[in-house]
């Protein structure tokens, strides 16, 4: 049996602690990884795995990475699911002897890695937060609070336990912490959502030891400044902050104080509707194709994960809404204002994360250098848009912008403009700043000259042409001449200056007192700058802290301006139109387009989207539910969603794609389109539709907007046309929405003419030599039949399934029209094997002398005039 190593078994005692997590132990320039971390991460890296010594008799496995690249390898570990412990050496090797010839260097956990509280720009999306949440119950009562620890953003809200799936869908978070004692309990919602859960023990929910945590960490009595907030929310609020306190080993981020969010004030959308509507992901999981992707024309980070916040969380208050839009239309009709924002807003680098990094000491120069370029350029937008006419909601950003001159001047003073990535690194203080570090560069930098200079001083003091500095490893710089001239430098008063140091057979050596000094400077310059660096970046790091509050609003009023400033430019570029929002229940949109679906179409280069009108105004004598049918293909889910989108584009503040609209305030969407199914928790694409319409059914209020499409389309024919017919009942009588109901059973358009709250519309076809030809208009009225065999054909199934599909339809037709049962019709049909197989295609006629003369021309070589001489000759051959 092998005796334990002092190393290794600092090594175990440290992994105890951290047992749920990989443990980066730090070597000197790797961070090693040992047993089964070291498998673990070897194969999740795809690196080496090795061994060193041995544990138990067994071969001790072992990997590593380099410091200088483990936060790509960090990155990789926590997209799969890891949690990394970092541990790093807290003396050096040198330090660690003189405890002892046998003594281990001092090493700890100085930070948990974990999903949620990721700071490194390398490690995080720049366009997009990065929540951490925390659930908590506290008497039936549930709160909901999150921060982003890379940024400062720190929320809360009370919510009932039904909106928890619809809440964490519109947050994203990277990470949620739940209490043990409701583990249980939201393990099936956060299932749904594909997020496990980091558990808790209970005191870090202990709403009272919250409330101290909290006033600790913004050094005030009372929450009462921040608001008022419940026993559930403080819970919610103060295990984030001991999270934090654990992961962070102390050193807690600069968070903002808590802002206390009302569901009421939002517009609510389900995780299906927000899957469904492709609002930030597609439905393959990536950003291209989303709604975000289209609308996005911010140019900072800070704007762009603004947008993200204001497309995932429309607003519900009118006075809100006309804010946003009136920041939009001033930039609109502000076109310089506006150029000269958006160019100047291109030079603002990321100032939450670069005050987050500093704050948690985990920031370098450049994160210097990019705090002064964000203030530098604030202070300059402040200054062109002093004296303008700002709607309300720019103006009062605008009063965030100004105020650093003095912290800009000063960090304009002391930094070079591209500094170094590290702070030891060195360099990156400007030079002329401080007098002591210029001496210690030019010491390190240019000690041949300073001793070049001093040498000539001294030949001319002592009058001795001959006189040299010299420098050995004994007695390190010193002055040399000859015995000759050695008496005259012995003898007062110049012996006052030249101190006696060595005689030899030839040559009298001398040193000085600065001689001395001197050399001690050169030999420690280069520590001596560095050391002079790290204490004028802490000086001015200090000096930007100080003022975190401050520049965290400035950081927000930038990325409102680039955020309305980004909406005016796509609302210009696209023909978007503002929207009239108000108080009513209207809902009049006319050309109305798909977003997605036009860019996709003009990147294609095809056909132009057909824009379509959709009036559910009750208010106005118009239906407020529209029952829509037309054949597949034809274009009903992107009516049904272009109008949903609209109603939420407007609700966040932005112009939509239309000509004009007029939506009154909606407090919810629900979507169901499209089809899917769970078959983990055992659930069919019928059961996932029936789950997602009974939450329609159960939470849709008057001014919710539903579109659903294809209710009851995963089951018999009758059992589907009848859920779909008292679904429709429902939202008709009982919720009393505005929505849009796409279905293929015909005959519920009968229900036009028995409620009056309905209306029929359908998806205009065209048929033309037996095939179909969408023209994606919305109409009034009904279809008559699908077109079902029609788009089969177009998908490519054999000509032969064709023929049979038309022949069995005729037949079914044919007996409905006739009262014939279903069942005797199929009886006497032929079965498949014995149809009469398909007569062969008429031979091909001889083709005219007008298409051999087409055959042979090719337009793309044809000058203009050969295409007209051409065009004569066809003509010609016409008549012929």
């Amino acid at each position: 049996m092998n005796a334990v190593t002092p190393m290794m078994a600092q090594y175990q005692e440290i992994k105890a602690q951290y047992k749920d997590a990989l443990l980066f132990y730090r070597m000197g320039d790797f961070y090693e990884m040992f047993f089964d971390d070291a498998v673990a991460a070897s194969a999740a890296l795809d690196i080496a795995l090795t061994k060193r010594g041995k544990h138990d008799g067994d071969d001790i496995p072992m990997c590593g990475v380099p410091v200088h690249s483990a936060e790509g390898y960090l990155l990789t570990l926590i997209r799969k699911g890891f949690r990394v412990a970092v541990c790093e050496q807290m003396e050096s090797p040198a330090e660690a002897k003189k405890r002892g010839g046998k003594s281990v260097v001092k090493r700890d956990v100085v930070r948990l890695v974990t999903p949620g509280t990721l700071t490194e720009e390398s490690l995080l999306e720049a366009r997009r937060h990065n929540y951490l949440a925390a659930l908590s119950n506290v008497r039936d009562a549930w709160a909901l609070s999150w921060c982003d620890i890379s940024t400062g953003v720190f929320h809360v809200m009370s919510l009932s336990q039904a909106r928890i799936g619809a809440e964490l869908a519109r947050l994203a978070p990277s990470e949620v912490l739940v209490s043990d004692a409701v583990d249980e309990i939201l393990r099936e919602v956060l299932g749904d959502l594909g997020i496990l859960p980091t558990v808790l023990g209970r005191a870090s929910f202990d709403s009272t030891g919250s409330e101290a945590r909290l006033c600790g960490l913004f050094g005030v009595a009372s929450l009462d400044a921040f608001g008022r907030f419940e026993r559930v929310e403080v819970s919610a609020m103060g295990a984030l902050v001991d999270y934090l306190d654990i992961t962070q080993k102390g050193k807690l981020p600069l968070l903002q104080p808590p802002r206390q969010d009302q569901v009421t004030r939002l517009m609510q959308i389900d995780a299906a509707t927000r899957r469904n509507l492709e609002l930030t992901h597609a439905l393959n999981g990536g950003r291209a194709g989303s709604l975000l992707s289209v609308i996005d024309r911010t140019v900072t980070s800070g704007g762009a994960r603004l947008l993200e916040r204001r497309l995932s969380s429309p607003s519900r208050e009118l006075s809100v809404v006309l804010a946003r839009q009136g920041a939009v239309a001033w930039c609109l009709s502000s076109v310089d204002v506006s150029l000269f924002l958006r160019e100047s807003l291109k030079r603002v680098p990321d100032l939450d994360r670069a005050l987050s990094r500093l704050g948690l000491d985990r920031g370098g120069p450049r994160d210097l250098v990019a705090v002064r370029i964000a203030l530098e350029q604030a202070e300059r937008i402040a200054g062109r848009l002093d004296g303008e006419d700002l709607p309300e909601h720019l103006a009062h950003a605008c009063k965030d912008l100004g105020g650093h001159h003095a912290l800009v001047t000063l960090l304009g003073d002391a930094l070079n403009a591209e500094p170094p990535l590290l702070v030891r690194d060195g360099g990156f203080i400007a030079e002329g700043y401080d007098a002591a570090l210029d001496e210690a560069r030019t010491l390190r930098d240019e000690g041949r000259s300073v001793i070049a200079r001093m040498q000539a001083e001294y030949a001319a003091l002592a009058g001795v042409s001959g006189l040299k500095i010299k420098h050995n490893n004994v007695l390190g710089y010193f002055i040399e001449t000859t015995a000759t001239h050695a008496e005259k430098m012995l003898s007062s008063p110049l012996s006052e200056t030249f101190i006696h140091r060595q005689t030899t057979a030839n040559q009298v050596r001398f040193t000085t007192v600065e001689l001395s000094e001197i050399e001690t400077k050169i030999l420690n310059a280069g520590g001596e700058a560095i050391e002079i660096e790290k204490r004028l970046y802490d000086g001015l790091k200090g000096s930007i802290l100080e003022r975190a509050a401050e520049i965290s609003l400035t950081a927000l009023a930038l990325a409102e301006f680039d955020l309305a400033c980004g909406m005016a430019d796509l609302a210009a570029a696209q023909d978007w139109c503002r929207p009239v929002v108000d108080e009513s229940r209207a809902f009049d949109i006319e050309g109305g387009r798909h977003p997605v679906v036009e860019r996709a179409l003009a990147a294609q280069g095809g056909a132009p989207f057909i824009a379509n009108d959709c009036d559910l105004s009750p208010e106005s004598d118009a239906a407020a539910v529209q029952l829509l049918t037309g054949p597949n293909m034809a274009g009903k889910s992107t009516y049904l969603r272009q109008n949903a989108l609209i109603a939420l584009l407007a609700q966040m503040g932005g112009y939509v794609p239309a000509s004009s609209a007029h939506i009154g305030l909606v407090s919810q969407i629900f979507s169901r389109v499209g089809a899917s199914d769970d078959l983990a928790r055992g659930r069919s694409t019928f059961m996932v539709e029936m789950v997602e319409t009974a939450a329609i059914l159960n939470l849709a209020d008057d001014r919710a907007l539903v579109i659903l499409d294809e209710i009851g389309r995963g089951t018999a024919t009758y059992d589907g046309l009848s859920i779909a017919w008292a679904t429709l009942e429902h939202l008709h009588e009982v919720n009393r929405v505005r929505g849009l109901f796409a279905t293929h059973y015909h005959e519920l358009t009968v229900l036009a003419g028995k409620l009056p709250g309905v209306s029929n519309a359908t998806v205009a076809v065209k048929e033309w030599d037996g095939e179909v030809i969408f023209l994606h208009e919305v109409r009034p009225g009904a279809a008559d039949r699908s077109y079902g065999v029609q788009v089969a054909q177009l998908a490519g199934l054999p000509a032969s399934v064709i023929k049979r599909a038309r022949h069995v339809l005729e037949q079914l037709e044919k007996g409905e029209r006739e009262k014939v049962s279903p069942k005797a019709l199929i009886d006497d049909l032929p079965l498949f094997s014995v149809m009469a197989r398909e007569p062969a295609p008429a031979p091909k006629a001889a083709s005219s002398d007008v298409e051999d003369r087409l055959a042979t021309l090719s337009p793309d070589e044809m000058t203009p005039r050969e295409a007209l001489q051409a065009l004569y000759d066809l003509k010609g051959l016409l008549r012929a």
